[in-house]
């Protein structure tokens, strides 16, 4: 309405006053209703034609979107694991902080878990001691078996020389009873040599790596019990938190309530903007934005990133190919636009369905000299009629309440 109003005073106001002074036509003689057509058809001819060309300049220069919204994600709270509440720390819709905790599960299976697997280090640590006597022992059995050993070992040396210098002192029989001795005695002493080898080997292997074994089941007993306190990973505020003392959760069924983080949909707006302007919109372009939840205000923004695809060509791995024809509605270019100043978001709830404008600016390109005179006044038009769009926006703040308290009925 604002644009044929504007073109209308360039054109339409124009043919009337030269049909009117110049002409000297009477207003209800020559010009009645019924011939405002063929008196004024030149000026509404070109205003009509004007604001054609107006809205396609503003609308495609300066584009705008009525799909603006400040989205926000949520958390949902889940234990990693299933089990009965035991206790419940927060209410509902309390705010919590980072690291807070939220409720906690029965854990007597996991404090079991956790208490054997202790015991199993106590186990393993009162194994390596008694190895440790056992070495000692060994080394008590080698130097008793050698000393046997060596005992026989004496007198077979002994009994077999007096046999050399005279056959009839020692029987042959006594020699070979000898010999089997010293073969057992030294039979003995490998036997405890290696004894003491496999009690060293308890010690500096077995043992060492059982008890790492029971560490680790230890330190995954310990997980296990921590993962039946449920913490809030990021300082927010608990909504549809009905969670009691009793109940049953489990990671695979709903969520026993969502957290909202304290920061989320209060620093940008993500907008869908045509896919006409894509050529348009740039990184670093003015915008302006007003929300239904912060009525009468304009809030300067700046367009901080445009997404370079559409979110409708997506393609999901399927067993059925996608026709074209299926996507119905064309897709939008996403847009994310932070305010321009600090504190810009204040008052404005997450969620809030929003109206933006984004403005082109032709500043840098007027600065330049080899530009022509039709392209330097094309541009100057092309920044004058970003003025128009910004009243736009304004009138559209100002009947925002009224269209959707009244027209709407919304409440």
């Amino acid at each position: 309405m604002i644009e044929v109003l504007l073109c209308s005073v360039l054109t339409v106001l124009p043919d009337f006053l030269v049909r009117r002074f110049v002409q000297g036509k009477r207003i209800g003689h020559e010009i009645t209703l019924y011939s405002v057509w063929y008196e004024l058809r030149y000026g509404i001819t070109a205003c009509i034609a004007l604001t054609v060309i107006l809205l396609t300049l503003i609308l495609y220069y300066h584009p705008s979107t009525s799909s603006a919204i400040s989205f926000f994600r949520t958390i949902p709270i889940l234990p990693e694991g299933s089990g009965r509440v035991e206790e419940v720390y927060v209410g509902i819709r309390d705010k919590v902080e980072a690291g807070q905790r939220i409720f906690r599960l029965d854990s007597s299976e996991q404090e079991a878990a956790l208490e054997t697997a202790r015991r199993r280090i106590s186990e393993i640590d009162a194994a390596l001691e008694l190895a440790k006597t056992e070495l000692v022992g060994a080394d008590a059995r080698i130097q008793e078996a050698q000393s046997a050993y060596q005992q026989a070992l004496d007198e077979f040396e002994t009994k077999s020389e007096l046999q050399r210098r005279n056959a009839s002192t020692v029987a042959q029989r006594e020699i070979e009873r000898l010999a089997n001795i010293v073969e057992g005695r030294q039979a003995a002493v490998s036997a405890v040599v290696a004894s003491k080898q496999s009690v060293e080997s308890q010690i500096s292997s077995v043992l060492p790596a059982q008890k790492k074994s029971a560490e680790a089941a230890l330190a995954q007993a310990q997980v296990e019990l921590d993962k039946t306190v449920v913490y809030a990973g990021v300082a927010g505020t608990l909504e549809q938190f009905t969670l009691r003392k009793g109940d049953i959760v489990n990671p695979f069924m709903r969520p026993a309530g969502v957290l909202i983080p304290a920061e989320a949909g209060r620093k940008a707006l993500i907008g869908g903007f045509s896919q006409l302007e894509a050529q348009v919109m740039k990184v670093g372009m003015v915008a302006e934005a007003t929300c239904i939840s912060m009525p009468l205000t304009i809030i300067p923004m700046v367009v901080t990133e445009v997404q370079d695809l559409i979110a409708t060509g997506q393609v999901r791995a399927s067993d059925q190919l996608i026709d074209a024809q299926q996507v119905v509605r064309p897709g939008t270019i996403t847009v994310f636009l932070e305010p321009l100043f600090a504190g810009g978001f204040d008052g404005v709830p997450p969620g809030s369905s929003c109206i933006a404008n984004a403005y082109t600016n032709n500043h840098d390109r007027l600065a330049e000299e080899d530009l022509g005179t039709a392209h330097w006044l094309f541009l100057h038009v092309i920044d004058t009629v970003g003025l128009v769009h910004a009243i736009i926006l304004r009138f559209q703040a100002l009947l925002l309440p009224v269209q959707t308290l009244v027209f709407s009925g919304g409440h």
